[in-house]
């Protein structure tokens, strides 16, 4: 067999692979935007948070192979639902609370569970918020190679209401 037609078939092979890739990842969105319930995020009885309808949902899909790899995909997340939030530039030296906090995540990007490390105890407020956040930026990218997963952000919250997630922070004076 000749080079050229063996790199016809090859191609033709990689093309009919791209193809069957992309229809698989269209129908699984489309199954997951059938299941999502309109309007926003509540518990169900078995205390999963569902996925928030509409275009602030997440239709990426996480490739890391660690919790802490995922952190990173779970805080861009965040930070693009909330850009006008993010507190810019470097955080001043004293902040109004600190919070770390475990976020589980399900096989389709749900948050599932929240669990304070350490909550912010002095300023319940923010630990309100901070949950309400977190819960109404779901579905996160589905952790594709993990499953489901649980990882851990630390919150850095001014006084004026905006934040830094220490995974992208500009640092602090």
């Amino acid at each position: 067999m000749s080079e050229k037609p063996r790199r016809f078939w090859l191609m033709r092979l990689f093309a009919a692979a791209a193809a069957a890739l992309l229809s698989a990842c269209q129908t699984s969105m489309d199954i997951l935007s059938r299941s999502a319930p309109p309007g926003p995020a509540a518990a169900s009885p078995a205390g999963v948070i569902g996925p928030v309808a509409g275009p602030r949902g997440s239709a990426r899909s996480s490739a890391a192979a660690t919790p802490r790899a995922y952190r990173e995909d779970g805080a861009t997340h965040l930070y693009g639902l909330n850009a006008e939030r993010i507190y810019k530039g470097r955080m001043p030296p004293q902040l109004y609370a600190v919070g770390v906090l475990n976020v589980e995540i399900d096989r389709v990007g749900r948050v599932t569970r929240l669990d304070w490390m350490r909550a912010p105890r002095h300023a319940p407020e923010v630990v309100a918020e901070i949950e309400r956040t977190v819960r109404q930026a779901s579905p996160f990218p589905v952790p594709v190679r993990l499953g489901k997963v649980v990882y851990t952000d630390t919150w850095l919250w001014h006084k004026s209401g905006k934040f830094q997630l220490d995974t992208l922070t500009e640092g602090q004076d």
